[in-house]
């Protein structure tokens, strides 16, 4: 005999609770189906509260299954006063240094709770390769397959099932979710870790929870972070309770051996292999080092495996890698491992068996200047609280090294913390990102730390004159085009000059131009060398145009790159006063962008860009950027009266023409 929609109205209360909202709707909804369907869409709703129910019974039997947590994690020894704590607070932050276990024994806390059974557990974290790696720990840890009671998803790529109860996830995947899950009724708990690195993803998902909270009673929110200002989070929500777990650290020994000292200088290269062999006298112990990017991990790597030192393996550790050669990093070897990574060792992974540490001291922080209205990668000094992280990456097993390779002053004078991306973003890309993700008024919005209104009302007008945005009753919309720029991973106005280019058939040369920009120049001009510089860079240059030299050098690099080994490339680069990290850098950007333009479907082209073509579709983007010839002055006048003159290493400098667009203006004893 069928049910009555009134039985399975009351069956709904055995149901899981992130699904009884969506069932309940089903429900309700047959009655404005034809009497004939009405029956066979009863019996299919049926079967899905049937099965939500079965569900939801399995896995409150799972709560019988005991969890066991490592006795040598410092986590594990709160494990009940962090229960208790969750149990009776809708927030709870909690401080611990990586390596404190923090990030893999929390969600089996929350699964001892009862979490994970009306809803799912998110567990956020920064980087794709630590979503992934962690998920694998923790099935591991729980005795089960990933994908089953643990799971992951991250862009391109995901394992999760019906009965997923963990899921690991990239902070942005949580973002796009969203937008389909305004109230995010799958999850009875969130966890957000490493919140400290205060990435504009993170900065999101902290102010859209604070709006949710009241609308949500039900769901948990647990906040994880570095010992790095954890009171900040706290206020923001209100006061929630610290839980601070310290991590079980040895002494660490750290040694300054910066690459310029004196009359010597060092590239970083050279100062990594005289570390690694001063290293090697301190007796047994893997190395981590630290790198900027891909690209100089791989070259690193090459140049160490040539040195063929005894017993002794060269791993890399990056978000691209294949699952194998990442999970390699987490298993038993003999002899020495010499670990190449990315920022992803700095906090969200703890790379088991660390003895010592190598750090340049540097890393690719974004960064916008007002000054010159662009949002540039550059590499720079990290901080304080960074190098700090770094150094504690090799007291976990035993007492360690770690080697900086810059001088102790340099360190004392160093930034105290990172800034928060919010801080040091370019708004009108915050604002195209929030439009996208549907999260509301920008001003209106409670960030843990709020930008000011100039900067917002700055974003929104280089918006509008990028048309990328239109106002709507005194609401701001995206443009169709707006919603391609916000996919593209450079700032807006660099966007904005790929999306012409597509129209215009130069789709390749724009991309060269634009990564270009988006990093420091690579041609190197030492002040002791400026003729010789000269010379060399004149090879590339354009009459016309400063910009098409970007191409002509792009073109001479990858005829390079394919007659010399990496080794010679990099000597090549340095005799000819190009830097060698920043055209890997180069490159890296460009190849980012051609996977997000093929993904928007482009036509890249393969015959050369016209001239003309070209350089309209630059000045999309550098509308305000136009510059007039005053008589027969050198000087220009630029837009909001700005008057300027060309660089002098610019090829245009003494006989600029009548009219002109720049890419940047830089301000030191004149506007340039």
């Amino acid at each position: 005999m069928t049910q009555s929609v009134e039985q399975w109205q009351a069956q709904l209360a055995k149901c899981r609770g992130s699904e009884r909202g969506r069932l309940s709707r089903r429900l309700a909804g047959l009655a404005k189906l034809p009497q004939a369907k009405q029956a066979d869409m009863l019996q299919r709703i049926g079967a899905d509260i049937n099965r939500s129910c079965l569900e939801r019974q399995r896995r409150y039997e799972q709560l019988n299954n005991a969890i066991h947590y490592p006795a040598d994690l410092p986590v594990s020894e709160q494990r009940e006063r962090i229960k208790s704590t969750i149990s009776e607070h809708q927030v709870v932050i909690i401080a611990g240094e990586t390596g404190s276990g923090k990030t893999t024994q929390i969600p089996k806390m929350c699964l001892e709770l009862g979490l994970g059974i009306e809803g799912t557990i998110a567990h956020t974290q920064p980087r794709r390769l630590a979503a992934r790696s962690v998920a694998a720990r923790l099935a591991q840890e729980l005795q089960c397959e990933l994908g089953e009671r643990v799971g992951y998803k991250i862009r391109f790529n995901d394992s999760i099932s019906a009965q997923t109860q963990v899921k690991l996830m990239t902070d942005g995947i949580l973002l796009a979710e969203i937008q389909q899950d305004r109230q995010l009724r799958q999850y009875d708990c969130i966890i957000i870790d490493e919140a400290h690195e205060r990435s504009l993803n993170i900065d999101f998902i902290m102010g859209y929870l604070k709006q949710l909270l009241p609308k949500r009673p039900d769901l948990k929110v647990i906040i994880t972070s570095a010992t790095i200002d954890p009171e900040r989070f706290a206020a923001h929500f209100n006061g929630a309770p610290i839980i601070s777990v310290s991590g079980r650290t040895y002494p660490v020994e750290v040694r300054y051996r910066p690459l310029v000292d004196g009359e010597q200088e060092r590239d970083q290269q050279q100062g990594i292999i005289d570390a690694v062999a001063e290293l090697s006298e301190s007796g047994s112990g893997d190395i981590l080092v630290f790198m900027n990017g891909e690209r100089e991990i791989r070259d690193t790597a090459e140049v160490l495996r040539k040195l063929e030192l005894r017993h002794t393996e060269v791993v890399p550790l990056y978000s691209r890698l294949s699952n194998a050669e990442q999970n390699k990093i987490f298993e038993s070897h003999s002899g020495r491992r010499i670990v190449l990574a990315t920022n992803v060792a700095e906090t969200s992974l703890t790379v088991p068996g660390i003895r010592y540490v190598i750090d340049p001291g540097t890393a690719r922080i974004s960064r916008y200047s007002y000054r010159t209205k662009v949002q540039r990668l550059p590499i720079e000094p990290i901080s304080q609280a960074s190098a700090n992280q770094r150094m504690g990456r090799c007291g976990r097993v035993a007492a360690g090294i770690c080697i900086r390779l810059y001088a102790q002053d340099d360190f004392i004078q160093r930034p105290e913390f990172t800034d928060p991306e919010i801080l040091r973003t370019n708004l009108a890309s915050v604002i195209v990102q929030m439009l996208a993700l549907g999260l509301g008024d920008i001003g209106a919005f409670p960030f843990v730390q709020a930008p000011e209104r100039k900067h917002i009302n700055d974003g929104v007008r280089l918006l509008e004159e990028l048309d990328a945005v239109v106002q709507d009753q005194s609401k701001l919309m995206l443009t169709p085009l707006g919603r391609d720029l916000a996919r593209l991973p450079v700032d807006p106005r660099l966007a904005r000059m790929v999306l012409a280019a597509r129209e215009l058939g130069c789709v390749t040369e724009v991309m060269i131009i634009v990564a270009a920009l988006s990093i420091q120049d690579p041609r190197e001009r030492p002040q002791d060398k400026q003729q010789a510089a000269a010379e060399q860079h004149n090879r590339f240059a354009d009459s016309d145009s400063d910009f098409a030299a970007y191409i002509n050098l792009w073109n001479y690099l990858k005829a390079l790159q394919v007659e010399l080994s990496n080794n010679q490339f990099r000597k090549r680069c340095q005799k000819e006063f190009l830097n060698y990290l920043r055209v890997r850098e180069w490159q890296d950007i460009y190849s980012q962008l051609r996977q997000v333009v093929r993904e928007l479907g482009f036509a890249l082209n393969s015959e050369a860009a016209v001239s003309d073509n070209l350089h309209q579709a630059l000045l999309s983007g550098l509308l305000s950027q136009v510059g007039m010839r005053d008589g027969d002055k050198r000087e220009l006048l630029g837009a909001r009266n700005a008057r300027f003159i060309l660089a002098p290493n610019s090829k245009l400098a003494k006989k600029p023409p009548r009219w002109l667009m720049v890419a940047e203006l830089t301000e030191t004893h004149r506007l340039y």
